[in-house]
């Protein structure tokens, strides 16, 4: 497999964990799960443990970005997004800073600040 085959995999894969994702969100109108805003969190890593490179609208990483605000149009799955992206935060605290700033560099508005002193239960 060539690396151009690798990416189309590796997006459609992504994609695929996005619709799946997305559909139990809105089926069950519940909370969602922090498996799942991990998984979309995931498409970021290599900008969250290296810091570079810059995510842009359309990369991989925003494109998830896009998506994790999509499916928490609830408050509860708000607030689900909140306490799991704090809980991240907390457990990968050296690259807080990276986890905080990809909504700014999607240009996305998740409805909350990511911080560690966010109040999620708001």
């Amino acid at each position: 497999m060539g690396i151009h085959e690798m990416g189309i995999h590796k997006a459609i894969t992504i994609w695929v964990l996005v619709l799946l994702s997305w559909s139990w969100a809105t089926s069950t109108g519940a909370a969602i799960d922090c498996t799942t805003v991990t998984s979309l969190i995931s498409a970021c890593s290599t900008f969250i443990t290296f810091g570079s490179p810059d995510p842009i609208p359309g990369s991989p990483c925003c494109d998830a970005i896009m998506n994790l605000n999509s499916v928490a149009e609830s408050t509860d799955s708000r607030k689900s997004v909140c306490r799991c992206l704090m809980g991240l935060i907390t457990t990968y605290t050296p690259n807080s800073t990276a986890i905080a700033t990809l909504p700014g560099f999607c240009g996305i508005t998740l409805g909350f600040t990511i911080d560690p002193n966010t109040d999620c239960t708001l």
